[in-house]
């Protein structure tokens, strides 16, 4: 199943400690895979662990992937006391005594309001209890993001198949027109030489030769054969399993090369109709197939 190379994902793990992890992605069009990400801090240390996970998920884009988290545990913060300030403010605070001769009625209460003395800092976590979270949900955005990634490549793939079969309609036409130019153009040749020696006693031999030198400069057998095998390829890898966008790329720019040398031989109005229509169809699969993983 083919893959689009835009999705969005989401993914939530929490648990007993009222702790929670959320992880969201997003992607858009990209030659390489490009991975993003907008982590806490204190998640930095992960960065290696989520990348290694995603490489499990996609070879190609340009991934924009959010981490956040709630702590609302009752040990996410704790109170630390700093002994070596407060003595120094005590140490003040007795100079001060003596010197202006005053009373000192410092309380421990009225000490742990000065700056410094305690404070409320994030106790250290255990790196294993917040990786399972983050893995978790990293996970499950990844599953939701190929979810969705799936989904967009089934409508490119039909879209794709859709215009396959109209470039193989004006193929076939080219095919069988080809044939009905030269006869017309012989007709005309004759008609021409005839009307201007007022002879109809015309070499066939001199006919001949211009008939095959004008079939020469306007045969496009090499050509529709080339595309004919293009098609029926891209069709075989558009049911590949495989990341195939790069593949589809190149085999669109052969059937480009293809449509226009057709185009630059036609003289025909009515082939000319037709190669035009295969060119336009062939530019749409190049811009389609650049969404493809």
């Amino acid at each position: 199943m083919i893959k689009s190379m835009t999705g969005f994902g989401h993914g939530e793990m929490s648990n007993t400690n009222n702790q929670k992890v959320t992880v969201e992605m997003k992607s858009v069009n990209h030659r390489y895979c490009d991975l993003s990400l907008k982590l806490p801090k204190k998640f930095s240390m992960f960065e290696a662990k989520i990348r290694n996970i995603m490489k499990e998920y996609v070879s190609r884009g340009k991934i924009d992937i959010y981490v956040s988290f709630e702590d609302l545990s009752e040990t996410g913060v704790g109170l630390h006391y700093n002994k070596e300030m407060a003595r120094e403010y005590m140490e003040v605070f007795q100079k001060m005594k003596e010197e202006f001769q005053i009373e000192m009625d410092i309380t421990a209460s009225s000490l742990a309001r000065f700056p410094e003395v305690v404070t409320i800092e994030e106790k250290q976590q255990d790196e294993e209890v917040w990786w399972a979270l983050i893995e978790g949900a990293l996970r499950q955005a990844a599953e939701n993001f190929v979810e969705t990634r799936t989904a967009e490549g089934s409508n490119l793939k039909a879209d794709l198949l859709g215009k396959l079969k109209q470039m193989e309609e004006d193929v076939l036409f080219i095919e069988k027109r080809s044939p009905d130019i030269i006869r017309e153009y012989r007709v005309k040749l004759e008609e021409k030489v005839k009307d201007f020696l007022e002879d109809s006693g015309i070499e066939e031999s001199r006919i001949a030769a211009e008939v095959t030198l004008y079939a020469d400069k306007i045969a496009v057998d090499e050509e529709i054969v080339r595309l004919q095998s293009h098609i029926r390829s891209m069709r075989d890898v558009l049911d590949s399993d495989e990341s195939i966008g790069r593949k589809l790329d190149f085999m669109a720019q052969e059937m480009n090369r293809e449509a226009n040398t057709i185009l630059s031989k036609s003289s025909d109005v009515a082939l000319s109709e037709h190669a035009i229509e295969l060119k336009t169809n062939v530019e749409k699969v190049r811009e389609q197939i650049q969404n493809i993983e």
